[in-house]
C-alpha cells in the first residue's frame, strides 16, 4: 500500500485494521462529545458505521452529534431547512440503540444562522422540538482563511463574521434558552474568537478541535511556530470562564501530519507523542474541569481507527488523576452539553 490518501472506503477500513492495539483503561467511562453522521461519496458513516466503532472496545456511554449539513429539508422555509439535520440523527439513533440496546446520542447540534440575530429563535424553538430532548446547541461554522490554499467552510463564511453585530446577537440568544454555541475557525482567528467569547458572557462557547492549528499549504512545515500562536492566545481565551476547550480534531488531514499517506496507520503512542504536549498544555492552561476529548469521526479516521485514537488520548491523560480524568473523558461534556437531562 502507498497509504491511506489513494484507497477505497474498504481499502481504508483495511488499512485502519493493520493496527489492533489492546484497548486502555476499557472500564473508563466516555462522552464522544463530537461526531458527525453522513453519507459523503466513498466515506457513509451512518448508525451502522458508528455502532462499529463504539463497540470496538472502549466504553462509549453516550454521544454528541455535531452538525455537518447532513439531510436538510428540502422544501419550507429556507431558515428550517437544518431542523431536517435533527430529524434524521434521531431517526439514525433510534437504528443505533436498537442495534446496541441502549441509547447512545443524547445531545444534538445543530446549525442556525446565527446573522438572523434575535429571529434566530424560531429556528431553535423547531430544533428542540425536533430533537426529543436531546437539542444541546449550535454549531455556526465560521472557518475562514485569506490564502488560496485553504479551503474555506463549505457555508463559504465571510471575513471576521464573528465580530458581525447579528451574529453575537444570534449567540446571546443560545445563552438565553441554556442553549451552547460550537465554534469551527482557524488559529489565526483566535483572537477573533476571544472578543467573541467576551460579547457572549451568558452563552457557553466550545471552541472545536483544539483551535484548529493548520498544517498545510501556506501552514507547512510551521508546527512549531503555530503552536507556539495558539497557546499565546489560547492562554488569553482561557481567562474568559465561559469558554470550554475539545482536545481533538488531530486526526484531521488538515493538520498535517502525513499520517494518512503512511503505509500503515500509525500507533496510539506515535500520535501521543506527536500531540501528547500540546494537548496537556492545554489541559493544564484551561483546567480538566473545562476541556473536553473528542473523536471527531469521521474525518479523523482518515489516520486511525476508533480504538486507537482513544487509546492516544488516554495516554495523554495518563498523567493526570482518575478524577480529572472522568472530567475530561465524560463529565464536562455531560454538563456543558446537559446531556440526559430532559430540559428542552
Amino acid at each position: 500500500m502507498s497509504g491511506a490518501n489513494k484507497l477505497t472506503s474498504e481499502e481504508l477500513a483495511v488499512w485502519r485494521r493493520m493496527n489492533i492495539e489492546e484497548v486502555i483503561w476499557p472500564e473508563l467511562a466516555i462522552c464522544d462529545a463530537h461526531h458527525h453522521l453522513w453519507n459523503h461519496t466513498g466515506d457513509r458513516y451512518y448508525a451502522a458505521e458508528l455502532a462499529a466503532d463504539v463497540g470496538d472496545g472502549h466504553n462509549i456511554v453516550q454521544t454528541v452529534y455535531v452538525e455537518c449539513g447532513s439531510d436538510y429539508r428540502t422544501d419550507g422555509p429556507s431558515e428550517l431547512a437544518p431542523v431536517g439535520e435533527v430529524e434524521f440523527v434521531v431517526a439514525q439513533e433510534r437504528q443505533l440503540a436498537a442495534i446496541l440496546g441502549r441509547p447512545l446520542i443524547t445531545g444534538i447540534i445543530g446549525f442556525a444562522d446565527l446573522r438572523r440575530g434575535r429571529a434566530v429563535t424560531d429556528v431553535l424553538n423547531a430544533h428542540v422540538k425536533a430533537a426529543s430532548g436531546r437539542f444541546s446547541g449550535i454549531r455556526h461554522a465560521t472557518a475562514w482563511d485569506p490564502h488560496d490554499d485553504i479551503v474555506n467552510h463549505q457555508l463559504s463564511p465571510p471575513p471576521h463574521l464573528l465580530r458581525d453585530k447579528n451574529f453575537v446577537d444570534g449567540a446571546k440568544v443560545l445563552g438565553e434558552m441554556a442553549l451552547s454555541y460550537d465554534a469551527w475557525i482557524y488559529h489565526p482567528q483566535i483572537p477573533e474568537f476571544i472578543e467573541f467569547a467576551r460579547d457572549v458572557p451568558g452563552t457557553t462557547v466550545v471552541l472545536d478541535h483544539l483551535g484548529a492549528p493548520v498544517g498545510i499549504g501556506s501552514y507547512a512545515g510551521k508546527r512549531d511556530e503555530i503552536l507556539a500562536y495558539c497557546r499565546e492566545h489560547l492562554a488569553t481565551l482561557a481567562k474568559e470562564p465561559n469558554v470550554r476547550l475539545k482536545l481533538g480534531g488531530i486526526g484531521m488531514t488538515l493538520y498535517g501530519s502525513g499520517w494518512h499517506r503512511l503505509p500503515a496507520p500509525p500507533s496510539s503512542k506515535v500520535i501521543a507523542d506527536s500531540w501528547g504536549d500540546h494537548i496537556r498544555w492545554c489541559i493544564d492552561t484551561f483546567g480538566p474541569d473545562r476541556v473536553i476529548f473528542e473523536s471527531n469521526f469521521p474525518p479523523d479516521r482518515r489516520s486511525c481507527s476508533y480504538r486507537t485514537l482513544w487509546n492516544a488520548f488516554k495516554r495523554i491523560a495518563e498523567p493526570y488523576s482518575s478524577t480529572e480524568r472522568a472530567l475530561m473523558f465524560h463529565d464536562v461534556a455531560a454538563n456543558v452539553y446537559r446531556l440526559g437531562a430532559n430540559n428542552n
